[in-house]
């Protein structure tokens, strides 16, 4: 692993780890919470360094923050950005073992 680079560890928050994201890397596809601001550009090169992989495309997704209610009184999750990563054939990343 070549991680010369700690911005890199500020694009990446974490990984996702969802029945749909575990049901997803059965097509090589892993899934992460990034920063907001971050590109796909930016995201591709964190994966790639990071983990030592090669990446086919990248794809994002902001999820709206949902109002929910504690003991009467209204408060409103953050926003979350997502991207799912395609991995090249022959290229894993196992998301259950720490970095």
């Amino acid at each position: 692993m070549s991680t010369s680079d700690t911005r890199h560890y500020d694009v990446i928050v974490s990984p996702v780890i969802t029945e749909k994201a575990t049901m997803a890397s059965e097509f090589n596809k892993v899934t992460f919470k990034v920063r907001r601001n971050a590109t796909k550009p930016q995201i591709k090169e964190a994966v790639e360094k990071l983990f030592d992989v090669k990446v086919k495309s990248v794809n994002t997704l902001v999820r709206q923050g949902k109002i929910k209610a504690f003991k009467n009184k209204l408060g409103q999750q953050s926003d979350v950005k997502r991207a799912i990563v395609t991995l090249e054939e022959g290229h894993r990343i196992d998301v259950t073992t720490g970095l």
